[in-house]
């Protein structure tokens, strides 16, 4: 089975700070711009809904209003999805084609391609296996994770003290060909997050 990251280049912030903000024309603004997707993830997830979970509507309004949320843990990755929406709205989508599908254990070995070039303040992983922020409820699928700014920045500090000394040296580090295109589309992602200050990437695997 194959999944996928999506990925947002956004102020993370401001973009936390819409969780439970209760601005209904924010809401209003997002429920028209993703009528036709919720109607279809409705769909699809019509089993769930039939027991329980909240619709793909009512999930965006918890996570605007910052609750109240399902005590039914199986009920969380709604909310996840939600957030998701909400990041894509008022995010630039980042290419993700290194990372769209990917399969078993290709983000450790990203990450093992940052750690070649002393990258160790970021993390690809850190997309599949963390949670969106509080209060929303954690949720497996979709992951959620996030690269802030000083994170962003100290990751490419070491960057660019490794690319120094292996400049100075005289190495080149030997990486499969997939694992060094990844790593350039991270190291994309991190320059263009750099170049606005504030901004930074949150990540969603599903």
């Amino acid at each position: 089975m194959s999944s996928a990251l999506s990925l947002y280049l956004l102020d993370v912030s401001t973009t936390r700070a819409l969780v439970g903000c209760r601005d209904d024309q924010l809401l209003g603004v997002i429920r028209a711009e993703f009528a036709d997707d919720l109607a279809r993830d409705d769909d699809y997830h019509g089993h769930e809904i039939g027991q329980g979970a909240p619709t793909g509507e009512a999930a965006l309004r918890a996570v605007i209003h910052g609750g109240p949320f399902s005590e039914d843990r199986n009920h969380a990755f709604q909310y996840g999805y939600a957030y998701k929406r909400l990041c894509s709205f008022v995010g630039a989508v980042l290419p993700n084609d290194c990372f769209t599908p990917h399969r078993g254990d290709w983000l450790s070995m990203v990450d093992q391609g940052l750690g070649e070039l002393g990258i160790t303040a970021v993390s690809v992983e850190s997309f599949s296996h963390g949670g969106p922020p509080a209060p929303l409820p954690y949720s497996f699928t979709p992951g959620c994770g996030e690269w802030i700014p000083d994170r962003i920045a100290q990751a490419l500090e070491q960057y660019e003290a490794t690319t120094r000394e292996l400049a100075a040296s005289g190495r080149t580090p030997s990486q499969e060909p997939e694992v060094a295109e990844a790593v350039a589309q991270c190291l994309g992602w991190m320059r263009r997050a750099r170049a606005m200050p504030g901004f930074g990437v949150i990540g969603f695997r599903s």
